[in-house]
C-alpha cells in the first residue's frame, strides 16, 4: 500500500514557515506485496537463504505452511530465495511510471500488449519464476489477513503523527539528494538499507523511532 506524503497543496512557490519543501513528494511503500510474499515464504518453509544485507526474520511468525514441501525443494528454494529477493527489491525501489500506467489501462491496447505492460509495473514476483500455487495456502491467507488487519489499525495513529512529517528536516535533505521512496518491512530490528538511486529499505521498527529512522535518511546516499 502506498501512501504519498507531501506538504499539503503542492505549489510552484515556497510556502511560508512550512519545514516541508512545497514541491517535495515522497512515497511510503508499507505493504509491498511481493517482498511480503517472499518473507512469509522463508519462514513458513523452513528456508535458509544465505548471502549478504538479506532481511531480517518476521516480528510475527507465521505458522509452519500447510502445503509443505520435500527437502530438496526447499534446498532449492533457499538457493534461489536470495537472487529473487534481490529482484524484487530492486523492483519495489522504483516509482511506478504514469505513462506505463496509463497504457496498462488503455482501451487501445490489445490483451497481449496490456499484459506485457502490467507484467513491466508489477515487476518480478516469487510466483512468476517458481509458480504461485505455493501462496495458495490457508496459513498463508490468515497471515496476510492478519498483517492486513494490523497495518490497517495503525494507519490513523501514523497518519495523524507521520515519521516524515516528525523528520521533516533530515527527510528534506535526503530528498535533496535523490529519495523519493521509502519501502518498508514488517521485520525485526534496525535493518536499512538504500535500494537504488532514489529509495531506502527500513524496517516498520526503525520507521517508528525517530532517532533510527533520521540515522537511515542521513545514510541515503546519490547517486553517482
Amino acid at each position: 500500500m502506498q501512501v504519498q506524503w507531501t506538504g499539503g497543496m503542492r505549489s510552484e512557490t515556497p510556502i511560508p514557515e512550512s519545514p516541508w519543501p512545497h514541491d517535495m513528494t515522497i512515497t511510503v511503500e508499507d505493504r509491498p506485496h511481493a517482498l511480503l510474499e517472499l518473507l512469509w515464504l522463508r519462514e513458513a518453509h523452513s528456508l535458509s537463504p544465505e548471502g549478504e544485507d538479506l532481511p531480517p526474520r518476521l516480528v510475527r511468525t507465521p505458522v509452519p505452511a500447510a502445503n509443505a514441501v520435500d527437502r530438496s525443494t526447499r534446498d532449492r528454494w533457499s538457493r534461489e530465495w536470495p537472487g529473487v529477493w534481490d529482484e524484487v527489491l530492486a523492483h519495489a525501489g522504483i516509482e511506478p511510471d504514469r505513462a506505463l500506467v496509463d497504457s496498462v489501462f488503455s482501451t487501445e491496447a490489445s490483451e497481449t500488449e496490456r499484459a506485457r505492460l502490467l507484467r513491466q509495473l508489477t515487476g518480478p514476483s516469487w510466483g512468476e519464476q517458481f509458480g504461485a500455487e505455493v501462496f495458495d495456502d490457508v496459513t498463508y491467507r490468515e497471515w496476510d489477513r492478519l498483517g492486513f488487519d494490523a497495518h490497517a489499525a495503525s494507519r490513523p495513529t501514523i497518519l495523524a503523527n507521520s515519521p516524515e512529517r516528525r523528520s521533516v528536516e533530515v527527510l528534506a535533505d535526503a530528498w535533496r539528494r535523490g529519495l523519493t521512496k521509502v519501502v518498508t518491512v514488517p521485520c525485526v530490528g534496525a535493518h536499512a538499507r538504500q535500494i537504488g538511486p532514489h529509495a531506502v529499505l527500513v524496517t516498520d521498527e526503525v520507521r517508528g523511532d525517530t532517532a533510527a529512522y533520521e540515522r537511515a535518511l542521513r545514510s541515503f546516499a546519490p547517486a553517482v
